[in-house]
C-alpha cells in the first residue's frame, strides 16, 4: 500500500508513457524509410555493447496496435511516442513518403479510438543518415532541413495532435553523439560538438515557431535530459566544479529558450560558441514554450579536476557511492526528481513541468504468464512519493510518463537492459505485463 493515491495529484495530472521510433519500430528497410545515423552506427563493429542493432527491435511497425492497448489496460491516458525522419522524409528534405505519414496516423488512430492522448516528439535521435553526410548537426543548414521536416508534420498531423515535443534531450545527443562518440554519428571533439549544439538551439526555437503557425491550439514544449549536481565536498573548488558542471549539464537548452542566453558565466568554455553564432541569433534561440519536458534517472556527483577539459569537473563513479544500481549501473536516489523539480520550477518563464521519462532497468525473468519486478516497482514509488512532494510545495509539475512502455533497444546498451513496463521476449515478440505495469492500473483505476 503507497503512502498515497492518485487523486494526490489532482484530477489534470497527465499519466502516460514514452517511447521512441529507433527504439521499438523495426521494420527499419520497409515502406520507404531511408537509413538514420542510428542504423549506421549499430551496424558498426564495436559501437554496440551487445553486438545488436534496431533493424526489427520490438517491432511496433506490425505491432502497434495491440501494443498501444496496454497503455490503454494500465489506465494510463498519454501515449507519448516519435516520429522517425527518415520514415517521413527519405532524402531528408524533399519529396514527402506518404506510406510514413500513413504509418503514424494508423498510430495516432489507435491512440484516440482507445481514448488516449498522443503527444508526439519530433526528433528523437534518428537523424537521416543522408543529412549526416552533409554534416548533420554540425552544419548551419540542419535549421532549415528540421524546420522543414517540422512543417510536414504539423500538416500531417496537427489536426488529431495537440500536444508536441520539439527535441529530445538535445544535451545527450549533442555531447554523446558528437563531443564523446559513445551514440550515434559517434564524432568526437569540441570542434562537432560547439556548432551541434548552437543549431540544435535554434532548431529547438524554430521547430516551436512552425508548430505555433501551424497547429491550432497546440501545446508546444521540448524536453531536456537533467540530474542533480552535487559538490563532492564543502570546498569552493567542488562548488565551482558542480556549477559548471550543472551548466552544461542542466542549463545548456533552456536557458536560451528562455531568453537567457548561453550560460557562460558559469562554463566559460561556452564562449567559443560565439565563433558560430551570427548577428540575430540570439534573439531567435528564445521561444515561449507551453511546458517542457523533464527527463531523470539519477543524480550526478562531481569533485574539481584541472584536467577536466571544459567543466574542470570529474564524475565520481556510481558504483563508488555505496548505493542501489540499476542494470545500467545508474544509481537509485530518488530525491534526485525533487530538487530537480524545484530547480527547474524556479525559472520564471517555465509554465508547467511534465516528468517525460523516469524510470529504471533491472534483470526480469518470465514465471510463466508473470513478470515480477520489486525493485523497479519501488523505484516508481518512491519517486512518484518526491513528485508529490515537490507539487505540495507548489512546483508546476502537471505529468509523469514512464520510460518506457515497452523493453527496447537501449542505443550503445542494446537489449540487455529492460526498462519496459511490458516485457518483450525479443526472439518470439512475445509480450507480458510485469507487476509493475499491472501496479499502474490499479493505481490509476476509476
Amino acid at each position: 500500500m503507497t503512502a498515497f493515491s492518485k487523486n494526490d495529484f489532482g484530477p489534470g495530472f497527465s499519466w502516460g508513457v514514452a517511447t521512441s521510433a529507433y527504439q521499438i519500430e523495426g521494420a527499419v528497410n520497409e515502406d520507404g524509410r531511408s537509413p538514420s545515423i542510428w542504423d549506421t552506427f549499430s551496424h558498426t563493429p564495436g559501437k554496440i555493447k551487445t553486438g545488436e542493432n534496431g533493424d526489427v527491435a520490438c517491432d511496433f511497425y506490425h505491432r502497434y496496435h495491440d501494443d498501444i492497448a496496454f497503455i490503454r489496460q494500465m489506465n494510463m491516458k498519454v501515449n507519448r511516442f516519435s516520429l522517425a525522419w527518415p520514415r517521413i522524409l527519405p532524402g531528408g528534405t524533399g519529396p514527402v513518403n506518404p506510406k510514413g505519414l500513413d504509418f503514424y496516423h494508423r498510430v495516432i488512430d489507435r491512440t484516440l479510438e482507445l481514448g488516449l492522448e498522443p503527444w508526439i516528439t519530433l526528433y528523437h535521435w534518428d537523424l537521416p543518415q543522408v543529412l549526416e553526410d552533409q554534416g548533420g548537426w554540425t552544419n548551419r543548414d540542419v535549421v532549415g532541413w528540421f524546420s522543414e521536416y517540422v512543417g510536414v508534420c504539423a500538416r500531417a498531423f496537427g489536426d488529431k495532435v495537440k500536444h508536441w515535443m520539439v527535441l529530445n534531450e538535445p544535451t545527450i545527443f549533442t555531447a554523446l553523439g558528437y563531443m564523446q562518440g559513445l551514440h550515434a554519428p559517434g564524432r568526437k571533439g569540441f570542434a562537432n560538438f560547439l556548432p551541434a549544439v548552437h543549431h540544435a538551439a535554434m532548431a529547438q526555437a524554430e521547430g516551436g515557431r512552425i508548430l505555433r503557425a501551424s497547429v491550432k491550439d497546440a501545446q508546444i514544449g521540448t524536453t531536456f535530459s537533467a540530474s542533480y549536481i552535487q559538490p563532492a565536498g564543502p570546498t569552493w573548488l567542488s562548488r565551482a566544479a558542480a556549477a559548471s558542471y550543472d551548466a552544461v549539464v542542466n542549463r545548456l537548452f533552456i536557458e536560451p529558450a528562455l531568453g537567457l542566453g548561453y550560460p557562460w558565466k558559469a562554463a566559460p568554455f561556452l564562449l567559443a560558441l560565439k565563433r558560430y553564432i551570427r548577428p540575430g541569433d540570439m534573439e531567435k534561440l528564445a521561444f515561449d514554450f507551453d511546458f517542457i519536458g523533464l527527463q531523470t534517472y539519477f543524480r550526478q556527483m562531481v569533485r574539481f579536476d584541472p584536467l577536466a577539459l571544459g567543466t574542470f569537473a570529474r564524475e565520481i563513479p556510481h558504483a563508488e557511492r555505496g548505493g542501489e544500481l540499476t542494470e545500467m549501473g545508474w544509481e537509485v536516489w530518488p530525491e534526485n526528481i525533487y530538487l530537480l523539480l524545484k530547480q527547474f520550477g524556479a525559472y520564471k518563464g517555465v509554465k508547467r513541468i511534465i516528468i517525460t521519462e523516469n524510470g529504471a532497468a533491472f534483470p526480469d525473468t518470465p514465471q510463466g504468464e508473470r513478470v515480477s519486478d520489486p525493485q523497479r516497482l519501488k523505484y516508481i514509488q518512491d519517486h512518484l512519493a518526491q513528485v508529490l512532494r515537490a507539487r505540495q510545495e507548489g512546483v508546476r509539475v502537471e505529468g509523469y510518463f514512464y520510460w518506457s512502455l515497452l523493453d527496447n533497444f537501449e542505443w550503445a546498451e542494446g537489449y540487455r537492459p529492460r526498462f519496459g513496463l511490458v516485457y518483450v521476449d525479443y526472439p518470439t515478440q512475445k509480450r507480458i505485463l510485469k507487476d509493475s505495469g499491472r501496479w499502474f492500473g490499479e493505481f490509476l483505476a476509476n
